[in-house]
C-alpha cells in the first residue's frame, strides 16, 4: 500500500474515531484520538490539523542567531558572578572536577533534551508540556522561578550601572580609604612595600561596596531592610528601560543583538586575564582554583553546588531554552549547536574562575593572608569587589578599563535577562494572543521594576540571597527531577527519540538515552535527598535571618513547587472520562494537538506514529524498551 492510500485510510479512521468519541462530537478542527495495538502495546495518537490560516510562530532571522542567543543567555552573570563565588565557597579545585562531570552527565544531556522539545513542538515552555499534560505544573513552576531570577538579575545589572557611572571619576572611588571606614582599610590602589607592612585588613573595594554603595547593615534584626537608595533605584529604572526596549522589538531584534551580546565580553575577559596573571601572587590563586582535590569527590555538598550551578550556568530547567528553540526551523540540526554552546559556557566559567582566583591570589599576597578562601566574603558582591581590585592595579588608564569591564558585565546581564524575561513574556503571549507584544514587554518591565525595589534597600542583598536559594536553586532542583521523570518515563525516552528521528532523520545514541532516563534524574535525586537531610538555616555572610524571613523563603519555595500537584489535579478533572482512573490515564497522554505546529509536518507525523505502532514492538520489559527500544 503506498503512502497516499495509507494516509487517506488513516484520516478516515481518525474522523470516525473523533465522531464516536464519548461526549465529544466531531468538530471542524479535525481533533482526533485513535488507539492502535502493536503486539500488545497500546499507543495513543492524538492529532490536530490546524487550518492554513493559523498564526505562524516567529522564527530567527538566521539559524546562527539561535546559537549566539543561547551563548548570550547561558554565558552571563552565572559564569562571571556566580561561578567564581560558588567555586570559592566549595574549595576551588574541589569544585571544578564535579562541575565538569555534572556537565557531561546532566548539563549537556538536559540542554539537548530541552532544545529538542522546543524545536519539535514550536511551543513555549507551558504549551510544550502538552506532551505530558498532567505534569504541566512543572512549566508553571519554572516560569515562576525564572520570573524571580529575572528580578534579582536586574538588581545585579543596576549595581553594574552604578559602578559604570562611578568609573568615570577622576580617581576610581574604590581605590582609596575613607576615614569612616577605620584603620583596617587597605587601599586597593596602593601596593604594600613588603609583606610585613600589612598584618591584616579589609580592602577599600570591599568597603566601598558594602558601606557606600549598599549601606549594608550587619543584621536585619534592628532596622529591617531599610528604605531604597535613590541612586540605585534610578540605576534599576535604567536597567528595565534597556530590557523593555529590547523585549518590545521581538525575537528577531534580540537575535540580531545577540552577535554583540555574545562576542564582546570575551575581548574584555582576555584583557583582564592577561592583567590578572601578571599580578604578584596570582598563580597561587589560580593553582588553588585548578588543583584537583580528589577527596572532595565524596563530599555530597560539592556535588549539590555543582548541579545547582549548572542550572544557572546553562539556564537549563527554567523554560528559556524551550522558548528559544521553539523559534528554530523544524529541520535545524541542533546537535552541533548544543555541543558548541555547552563547551563555550563551561570554558567561559573556567576562564572567569582563572581571572577571579588570580586576583584573589594577589589579594592574599597584598593583605598577607595565606588562606585564599578567606580573602573576601562570598555572595553577590564578589564581582563588585575582586574585579575592581584588578582594574585598580592597571598602571595606565584604569578608568577606561573600568568602563569597559562594567559595560561588559552589563552586556552579559542583558543577554541573560532578555532570555529569562522573554520566556515569561512569551508564556503570557501564548495564552493571550490578542495582546500586542510591546504591551506585554512594557508590562513585564514595570512589574519587574516594582518587584526589584526591595533589592535596592540596604538589606537587599539579604533578600537576594534568600530568593536565590528558596526561589531558584531549591525549586530548580525539584522541578528538574520532575521534568526528567515526566519526559523520560511518562512520555518516554523511546518516543522522544522517535520524534527526534522524525524531525531530523537522526537516531539518538545510548549516551543521551541513558543520561535522560537514569543518570541525570538519579544524580539529582541523590543530591536532593542529601540536601534535605543536611539542611541548615540559610545564612548571609555568616549571619542568620530573622524567623519571619525563613517563613517567607519557604512560602516562596512552596508557591513554586506546589504548582506541580495543583495543575496535575486541574488537568485530571478536566478530562472527559467517567472514572478517576480513566481521567488519570488520559491526563498522562499527549493532548489532541501535540506534534509539529506546521500542518504538513503534523500530517506526516500522524503517519509516522501509525507506522511506529504497526511495525515496532518492544524487545523486553518497559524499562529496557523505553531506553533501548
Amino acid at each position: 500500500m503506498d503512502d497516499a492510500t495509507e494516509y487517506q485510510k488513516l484520516r478516515r479512521s481518525l474522523d470516525e474515531a473523533q465522531g464516536s468519541r464519548e461526549g465529544h462530537p466531531k468538530s471542524t478542527n479535525d481533533i482526533s484520538t485513535v488507539v492502535y495495538s502493536a503486539e500488545g502495546e497500546d499507543l495513543t495518537i492524538n492529532c490536530e490539523v490546524e487550518s492554513k490560516s493559523s498564526v505562524q510562530r516567529d522564527q530567527w532571522g538566521k539559524g546562527v542567531e539561535f546559537l549566539f542567543s543561547c551563548i548570550a543567555l547561558s554565558v552571563g552573570l552565572g559564569n562571571v558572578w556566580r561561578f567564581p563565588f560558588i567555586a570559592l565557597e566549595n574549595g576551588g579545585g574541589a569544585f571544578l572536577i564535579p562541575y565538569v562531570i555534572v556537565l557531561l552527565l546532566i548539563g549537556r544531556p538536559v540542554y539537548y533534551l530541552e532544545v529538542i522539545i522546543g524545536q519539535f513542538s514550536s511551543r513555549g515552555c507551558i504549551k510544550a508540556f502538552d506532551m505530558v499534560p498532567i505534569m504541566k505544573g512543572i512549566a508553571y513552576g519554572q516560569v515562576y522561578s525564572t520570573a524571580l531570577a529575572t528580578t534579582y538579575y536586574a538588581c545585579i545589572m543596576a549595581l553594574t550601572i552604578r559602578y559604570l557611572l562611578a568609573s568615570f571619576s577622576e580617581v576610581l572611588p574604590w581605590t582609596y580609604c575613607l576615614l569612616e571606614w577605620g584603620s583596617s582599610c587597605v587601599a586597593t590602589g596602593e601596593t604594600a612595600v613588603n609583606n610585613t607592612s600589612i598584618v591584616q585588613g579589609v580592602s577599600s573595594a570591599e568597603l566601598f561596596f558594602t558601606q557606600t554603595v549598599l549601606r549594608e547593615p550587619e543584621t536585619l534584626e534592628d532596622n529591617g531592610l531599610g528604605t531604597p537608595s535613590w541612586d540605585l533605584v534610578l540605576c534599576l529604572l535604567a536597567t528595565w528601560v534597556i530590557i523593555g526596549t529590547v523585549l518590545s522589538k521581538g525575537i528577531r531584534s534580540s537575535g540580531k543583538a545577540s552577535y554583540f551580546l555574545a562576542l564582546f565580553p570575551y575581548v574584555i575577559m582576555f584583557v583582564l586575564l592577561i592583567r590578572a596573571v601578571t599580578l604578584p601572587g596570582a598563580w597561587q590563586g589560580i593553582v588553588y582554583f585548578l588543583k584537583p582535590q580528589w577527596s572532595q569527590l565524596l563530599n555530597p555538598h560539592v556535588w549539590y553546588a555543582a548541579i545547582t550551578q549548572m542550572f544557572f550556568s546553562l539556564a537549563i530547567c527554567f523554560g528559556t531554552l524551550v522558548m528559544y528553540a521553539s523559534f528554530n526551523d523544524f529541520n535545524k540540526n541542533v546537535h552541533k549547536d548544543v555541543i558548541i554552546i555547552t563547551t563555550i559556557d563551561s570554558l567561559t566559567s573556567i576562564l572567569a574562575g582563572c581571572i577571579i582566583f588570580g586576583i584573589l591570589g594577589n589579594l592574599a599576597h597584598e593583605t598577607n593572608t595565606s588562606d585564599i578562601s578567606q580573602v573576601v566574603k562570598g555572595g553577590a558582591g564578589l564581582a563588585f569587589i575582586s574585579y575592581p581590585e584588578a582594574i585598580a592595579k592597571f598602571k595606565y588608564l584604569p578608568q577606561l578599563f573600568a568602563v569597559l569591564f562594567f559595560f561588559m558585565l552589563l552586556v552579559l546581564g542583558i543577554g541573560s535577562n532578555i532570555g529569562m524575561a522573554s520566556a515569561v513574556v512569551n508564556v503570557v503571549k501564548d495564552r493571550f494572543t490578542h495582546l500586542p507584544h510591546w504591551l506585554l514587554a512594557v508590562g513585564a518591565s514595570v512589574i519587574g521594576f516594582l518587584c526589584g525595589l526591595v533589592y535596592m534597600t540596604p538589606g537587599g542583598q539579604f533578600v537576594l540571597n534568600l530568593v536565590d536559594f528558596y526561589g531558584c536553586t531549591f525549586i530548580a532542583l525539584v522541578l528538574a527531577i520532575a521534568e526528567l521523570l515526566a519526559v523520560g518515563w511518562i512520555y518516554g525516552v523511546k518516543r522522544i527519540c522517535s520524534d527526534f528521528e522524525f524531525m531530523l532523520n537522526v537516531k539518538t545514541s545510548f549516551y543521551w538515552r541513558i543520561c535522560w532516563a537514569i543518570v541525570a534524574p538519579g544524580l539529582m535525586f541523590l543530591v536532593l535527598v542529601y540536601m534535605l537531610f543536611s539542611y541548615e538555616p540559610l545564612t548571609y555572610r555568616g549571619v542568620q535571618y530573622p524567623s519571619a524571613y525563613y517563613m517567607a523563603g519557604w512560602f516562596i519555595w512552596g508557591l513554586g513547587v506546589l504548582q506541580l500537584p495543583f495543575w496535575a489535579l486541574v488537568t485530571i478533572f478536566q478530562q472527559p472520562g467517567k472514572t478517576f482512573y480513566s481521567k488519570l490515564r488520559m491526563a498522562m497522554q499527549p493532548t489532541a494537538n501535540w506534534g509539529p505546529l506546521q500542518t504538513q509536518k503534523l500530517e506526516a507525523y500522524i503517519l509516522h506514529r501509525k507506522r511506529e505502532a504497526d511495525y515496532k514492538s518492544p524487545r523486553g520489559g518497559y524499562l529496557f524498551d523505553n531506553i533501548f527500544g
